[in-house]
């Protein structure tokens, strides 16, 4: 019987990418506010709840399809006892579409209840109170307080962020939490939350996951990963 040859273990990305210089970030911040200074959050919603539905209905799913499905879902649910009072079959259907529905749906009525009983009806304002809400994590709470009430408590780290800042060599964690304590400490405060916005969409348009287009990105000089195999 002829013996298999075990195949070897995939190589591990080694590559490691050199931090950029404070000389550098301080240009960096400047590019992004010339290249990116109308950068907002691509979700759409009038009000501090439906930011808070769009934002948990985001989890793996696009904006696009998001906003797709809050066209209807928002004329429907008003109040967070709307959602709260909602058939847990009902919500599901509603939001089926983006992905993990019925999570989603527990969070939501979950999330309303809270606010509903203990906030007045009204989406708190503090990141405290914002995390006690079910479904609700540092993310999606810096979305609201940041977009909502103008509130910079947080950088908001999704998956182009953290990409971009590892990149950029503004982080070399790849753990959420680890890459916004990094960050907050060399970006300043008055930049959090359109930081994250700006690092989004360069991350959409330019950083891209599979093929970053080097030749046209506005910080290759600055970029201390530019030419490195990923």
């Amino acid at each position: 019987m002829a013996i298999r040859k075990k195949k070897p273990p995939a190589k591990k990305n080694t590559i490691s990418v050199p931090p950029m210089e404070s000389k550098d970030r301080k240009l960096l911040f400047s590019l992004l506010d010339r290249e990116y200074k109308d950068a907002r959050c691509s979700l759409d919603y009038k009000t501090p709840l439906q930011l808070l539905v769009a934002t948990i209905l985001s989890a793996q799913c696009t904006d696009e399809r998001v906003n797709k499905v809050t066209k209807t879902l928002f004329k429907k649910y008003k109040s967070p006892r709307d959602y709260a009072d909602a058939p847990s079959e009902e919500l599901e259907e509603a939001i089926h579409s983006t992905g993990f529905f019925r999570n989603k749906a527990k969070s939501i009525s979950g999330a309303c209840s809270m606010i509903a009983k203990e906030f007045g009806g009204k989406v708190p304002e503090t990141m405290a109170s914002l995390l006690t809400l079910p479904g609700v994590a540092r993310k999606t709470a810096s979305v609201v307080l940041g977009n909502a009430f103008n509130i910079a408590d947080g950088i908001v780290v999704d998956t182009h962020v953290a990409r971009l800042s590892r990149r950029l060599g503004l982080s070399d964690n790849s753990r959420a939490d680890k890459i916004e304590r990094d960050l907050m400490e060399i970006v300043p405060q008055t930049k959090w939350i359109l930081f994250s916005h700006q690092m989004i969409q360069h991350g959409r348009k330019v950083c891209k996951a599979r093929k970053p287009d080097c030749t046209s990105c506005p910080f290759s000089k600055l970029c201390p990963s530019k030419g490195l195999e990923e």
